[in-house]
């Protein structure tokens, strides 16, 4: 009997559950590698980081995600299976959806960094052959993730390692290493929005008409927007830093856009009273000790607000810099470590890098979650499938909502891997291995060779630790074996939750 439109409603309502909880992996998985070097190194807090990237996040997805998105991810399955019977395909993606996200999820809770684009293909991959046997399944598309094991990490680390060196050896090392930091700031403004915009063209917007122009007016447009910010950081952004860090003025952020005009600000000097005071408002005494009153106030019963709050906003009150283990230490303490004050400098670049990698993000990796979702919906809604299923624009706001929510409780975990267990992270050392994922996804994808955001992020990070004085013993080895044991466990653990799924599902006994 042919599926009729709005057939199979319970599987559309169980594909929303898991779409979502998959996004929100993830939020907490994918997401949180965007921002954990620039978490990890101290250019921003944690707190400040969620902010940022629930803005570029839900920009990205929202504003530049596709209008299309692929029926099956990565052409892993074969399409022809499924023809005169779409509710197959429709239960396939279900199947896929609770295999990825139960993936990504316990990964997430272990702080293991995966690819969630693997995790969605594995799924994919698993419920297929429980379908249709190894015959259903394109094994090209499983050699190119085997392939992106090694291409991803080592690509992003050899860019790294050039970025970083040049630093080291440039600016650094030198006894005038802030003077000359404020030199290079500028031009790796510059570079950084030229080779972001380039990347957002190309990456970020694959319905845009800018994609298939000729290659001259993204370059030129790119190279446009790179001059006018190095020109604007050479005469606004350069004086500005020199106040703030060298010369401790009480520049606020909002000077930048107008510094050559603000006169000499002096930082107000701190009375000691009035500490004593503040500390005494604050229910603390002068021996550190807070009020009785105030500590049974806290032990005391929270009202369903509090609690509510305290729980939705646990994730900006974790410290991923603490609970460091012995190898940890190691890692840290065989680092080099430079001019305090020349690493500020370069937290600025570092919140810019960022930024734009997650707001690019946003507009791609989405479809991991919502593209099986948006399939789903598509079968129910017109029982028949297509090759391409548009993305109804309150799909592309779910799952922006759902990647948002993942990172605010939960992306805590994976920054603490990425941006402190494996090696020490600084403003210079984040920066690099932000700008090295960033060339080497836009590059390999214009060389159609596979690669994972995840796998280039943990591959420049651990080029950081080799480059950073200690050579092998600045990089925490067992941390990244067990990242590395993650991303080969992706494909089958998820393939294996969703095959098991579908087979439960489609083989079991049915009703008379």
């Amino acid at each position: 009997m042919a599926m009729a439109v709005h057939d199979f409603t319970f599987l559309f309502a169980i594909g929303l559950c898991f779409a979502f909880l998959d996004a929100y992996g993830i939020g907490a998985n994918d997401v949180a590698n965007s921002f954990a070097t620039s978490v990890g190194s101290g250019s921003i807090t944690l707190a400040q980081a969620l902010i940022i990237a629930c803005f570029c996040e839900f920009g990205g997805a929202f504003l530049l995600g596709a209008n299309t998105t692929e029926t099956i991810k990565g052409g892993i399955v074969q399409t022809s299976k499924y023809t005169g019977q779409p509710e197959i395909l429709m239960l396939t993606m279900v199947c896929a959806l609770i295999g990825s996200s139960t993936w990504v999820l316990f990964a997430s809770s272990k702080g293991l960094p995966v690819s969630t684009t693997h995790a969605i293909v594995g799924a994919i991959c698993g419920a297929g052959i429980a379908a249709f046997g190894a015959d259903g399944v394109q094994w090209e598309g499983i050699r190119n993730i085997v392939l992106s094991w090694v291409v991803s990490p080592v690509a992003a680390g050899v860019v790294c390692a050039i970025f970083f060196m040049f630093t080291r050896y440039v600016v650094l090392q030198h006894d005038n290493s802030f003077e000359r930091g404020l030199i290079a700031i500028p031009a790796y403004f510059g570079v950084a929005l030229t080779i972001q915009v380039f990347y957002i063209i190309f990456k970020g917007a694959p319905s845009s008409s800018l994609k298939s122009a000729s290659i001259g007016i993204p370059v030129g447009i790119a190279l446009g927007v790179g001059a006018l910010v190095y020109l604007w950081c050479f005469f606004f952004l350069r004086p500005f830093l020199r106040r703030r860090i060298q010369d401790d003025e009480d520049l606020k952020w909002f000077h930048v856009f107008y510094v050559p005009f603000v006169g000499r600000r002096e930082r107000a000097a701190v009375d000691e009273a009035e500490s004593q005071k503040e500390k005494g408002e604050a229910g603390v005494d002068g021996e550190g000790h807070a009020d009785p009153s105030l500590v049974q106030l806290e032990q005391g019963e929270l009202s369903f607000f509090q609690k509510f709050k305290k729980v939705a906003f646990a994730g900006l009150t974790h410290d991923i810099h603490a609970n460091k283990g012995k190898n940890t230490d190691h890692a840290h303490e065989n680092a080099i470590k430079y001019d305090p004050q020349t690493e500020r400098l370069f937290a600025s670049v570092q919140v810019v890098s960022a930024c734009f990698t997650s707001f690019a993000h946003g507009s791609n990796d989405v479809a991991n979650a919502i593209g099986p979702l948006a399939t789903i919906f598509y079968i129910w809604d017109n029982a028949s499938f297509n090759s391409k299923a548009p993305v109804p624009v309150w799909i592309l706001v779910f799952g922006g909502v759902a990647i948002d929510l993942g990172l605010l409780t939960y992306g805590y975990q994976v920054m603490r891997t990425l941006g402190n267990e494996i090696t020490y992270m600084s403003p210079t050392r984040g920066f690099s291995a932000e700008m090295a994922t960033s060339i080497t996804i836009l590059t390999c994808s214009k060389l159609a060779l596979p690669v994972s955001s995840t796998h280039c992020i943990t591959g420049a990070t651990a080029a950081i630790g080799l480059c950073s004085g200690g050579g092998f013993r600045s990089l925490n080895w067992k941390a990244l074996l067990v990242v590395f044991g993650g991303w080969i466990i992706t494909l089958p653990a998820a393939g294996v939750v969703s095959g098991l799924m579908f087979a439960f599902v489609a083989r079991s006994p049915m009703l008379a």
